[in-house]
């Protein structure tokens, strides 16, 4: 049998932990207490909201820090601007920045998002450092 915590019942109905809480203790939505935490059925949850309670989706992301080594600061703006471009038009939730140590020429790149789309800003900063 499959149980939640009082904060995976909130954030699953968007709702607040304290008014989640409240359900469980006014009664209107079951739950054991072990220890000093509440558990809550599946079942009692699926009874409560009146629909089945779907398991959440899988997501994957990544952090990438790419350091380009011998790049000089105008180099260095057209890497940002076609990376940045790139991302303008492209999925939501990717996000590059840049890191430019003009003494010692540097470009650090951190990039985070989903996998497929991360790749794809890697491909597009690899093919601008080739040239």
């Amino acid at each position: 049998m499959e149980h939640f915590t009082v904060e995976q019942v909130a954030t699953r109905l968007g709702l607040h932990v304290k008014t989640v809480r409240n359900y469980v203790r006014d009664g209107r939505l079951p739950a054991v207490r072990v220890g000093k935490r509440y558990r809550i059925a599946k079942e009692d949850l699926e009874a409560f909201t009146g629909l089945p309670v779907a398991a959440p989706a899988r997501r994957a992301e990544v952090s990438s820090i790419v350091q380009i080594d011998g790049i000089a600061r105008s180099d260095m703006d057209r890497v940002s601007t076609m990376v940045l471009g790139a991302l303008s038009g492209g999925p939501r939730g990717l996000r590059a920045e840049f890191v430019h140590d003009e003494e010692r020429s540097h470009l650090k790149i951190i990039i985070l998002g989903r996998l497929e789309e991360t790749a794809q800003v890697l491909r597009i900063v690899d093919a601008l450092v080739r040239d």
